[in-house]
């Protein structure tokens, strides 16, 4: 049995991450950069990487060459949740979302920074578009980026989703939330 808020499974947070990909990667010296990743899992369906890549210009490089320590902060769905949604007199408006953060350790692996955009151009523009497209630029633009892993060293999550609601309460936020996204990922949570 889970914590209230922890996500069910690890398809949960792999779902997260490829719905919601844009994350803040923060170094220790607190530069931060939001950049999109890629989960990357193990046999269980964890996630044990982020992959990606940023600009060789980015202060994070020379904050990671120094110090791989970092931290992933992604967001889901998220909204208010206002008492008008509810019949019941006494209940107090709250905020649903669903956030993931990971403690990881930087590795620029800078042989895969093809492969890294490459697989980001893959699964946002799924086949509309290539990288071919660039032509002779393409080639001048890899060699301003880097592509890195982000090694999973801790991870916190929480899927607060009205999990601590009762049924009659759940189905009314559910039935008339105008964020019909978040709807969709309480019903998800509930389901299971």
């Amino acid at each position: 049995m889970t914590a209230p808020y922890e996500p069910r499974d690890a398809a949960d947070v792999s779902q997260l991450i490829s719905d919601y990909p844009l994350a803040w990667l923060v170094s220790r010296d607190f530069h931060a950069s939001p950049l999109p990743l890629l989960a990357e899992t193990g046999a269980n369906g964890s996630v044990t990487a982020l992959f990606g890549h940023c600009g060789r210009r980015n202060p994070l490089v020379a904050d990671f060459r120094a110090d791989p320590r970092g931290l992933v902060l992604f967001t889901g769905p998220e909204a208010y949740v206002p008492t008008t949604l509810l019949s019941k007199p006494d209940w107090a408006p709250t905020w649903n979302y669903a956030v993931l953060r990971f403690t990881v350790e930087i590795e620029f692996v800078e042989d895969e920074t093809k492969d890294a955009i490459e697989r980001l151009v893959a699964r946002m523009e799924d086949g509309a578009w290539s990288t071919a497209s660039l032509g002779a630029r393409y080639e001048k633009m890899l060699d301003q980026i880097i592509a890195f892993r982000a090694h999973v060293r801790s991870a916190e999550h929480r899927f607060k989703l009205g999990q601590d609601e009762s049924a009659g309460g759940f189905a009314e936020i559910v039935a008339g939330h105008s964020d019909r996204t978040l709807a969709a990922w309480m019903e998800g949570q509930a389901k299971r």
